[in-house]
């Protein structure tokens, strides 16, 4: 029997900040439990350099990724669903479960700003994922 991971889209406005800290933390946190993905609903040019920056320091590079507009394919594919900025439109019904978290838009921070952001994000990670 072939043993699939759930898979887990995150989601904001740009895929550039929250959503893109949101997949990497949990591929971070998680190892090899989760099948992760992001997008945006308006993808902005690159990943957030602050935000990229302080996963950085987790030992995570992320600097390369490119952010991408959500497809319906990603909602019908997505186990969960987590919406970094509660809402947003999605352009079809996702399959799996939608989770509604809130967290700020880092888009003009520093690194030092966005520090507690990630931990923030990890925290409910921990919680709202990790230890279901």
């Amino acid at each position: 029997m072939i043993e699939t991971k759930p898979v887990v889209l995150f989601l904001c406005q740009h895929n550039a900040g929250r959503s893109q800290l949101g997949a990497a933390l949990l591929e971070h946190l998680a190892a090899d439990r989760f099948s992760v993905t992001s997008a945006g609903f308006d993808p902005a040019e690159v990943v957030n350099p602050a935000v990229a920056a302080t996963v950085a320091e987790l030992g995570v590079d992320i600097s390369g990724r490119v952010p991408r507009s959500v497809t319906t394919a990603d909602l019908e594919g997505a186990d969960i669903v987590v919406l970094m900025k509660p809402g947003l439109p999605l352009p079809a019904v996702p399959r799996g479960e939608v989770l509604h978290w809130s967290f700020p838009n880092p888009e003009a921070w520093d690194v030092d700003s966005v520090r507690p952001l990630r931990e923030a994000v990890a925290e409910k990670i921990r919680v709202g994922l990790l230890e279901r």
